[in-house]
């Protein structure tokens, strides 16, 4: 994941968990361990857009919902694939065995966070690392478990991406039933997005 899409995160995470639609620069250079400028560069597009309304004391969301389509037409999920491979178990049981550094995305995510499946789904994505590699085998078989490099503060957000991270990344799959999740992801915020 590039640094502007810790920020498009960031924001979102803000507006949607948190309800906050009011931020500065510097708290997020801050939070995010990243550069003032690299706030500004990813500021610069939402600005253009009119998804946030820059002011001398930091700035608003004021179209949160254009931001999540922004991050989610520039996000390459499988570009950040660092390891795949078969296992031959039900999605439940790879689940169960994933180590404990491991943040669930994709569908996964969907289930631990909203309790709820809208569709069958036979594959697991997580955000990890060496550490998924060396509990499951690499197998040249059609790939059921997809690992994303993990960055360093995603785990701020707890063992299951955030409400924006998961659309995007759900956006970005090619499974025919990861629209039936993005769908009901988009029932559960909508109302927050507005």
């Amino acid at each position: 994941m590039k640094k502007i899409e810790f920020v498009y995160r960031e924001l979102l995470f803000n507006a949607i968990e948190k309800e906050n639609r009011h931020l500065t620069q510097a708290y997020l250079a801050q939070a995010l361990e990243i550069s003032l400028s690299t706030v500004n560069l990813a500021l610069k597009p939402l600005a253009r857009m009119n998804s946030v309304r820059i002011k001398k004391t930091g700035f608003d969301i004021i179209d949160a919902k254009k931001i999540l389509y922004y991050w989610a037409s520039i996000r390459n999920v499988e570009k950040g694939i660092i390891y795949q491979t078969r296992v031959d178990a039900p999605v439940k049981e790879i689940e169960k065995e994933m180590p404990d550094d491991v943040v669930f995305t994709a569908f996964s995510a969907y289930k631990f966070k909203f309790k709820d499946v809208p569709a069958d789904y036979s594959e697991v994505y997580v955000y990890g690392d060496e550490n998924v590699k060396k509990r499951f085998k690499e197998s040249k078989e059609i790939p059921n478990l997809f690992v994303l490099k993990k960055d360093e503060i995603i785990e701020r957000y707890g063992k299951t991406a955030t409400a924006a991270n998961l659309f995007v990344d759900l956006w970005n799959l090619r499974q025919w039933y990861a629209n039936d999740f993005l769908k009901a992801l988009e029932a559960k915020i909508g109302r927050i997005l507005e």
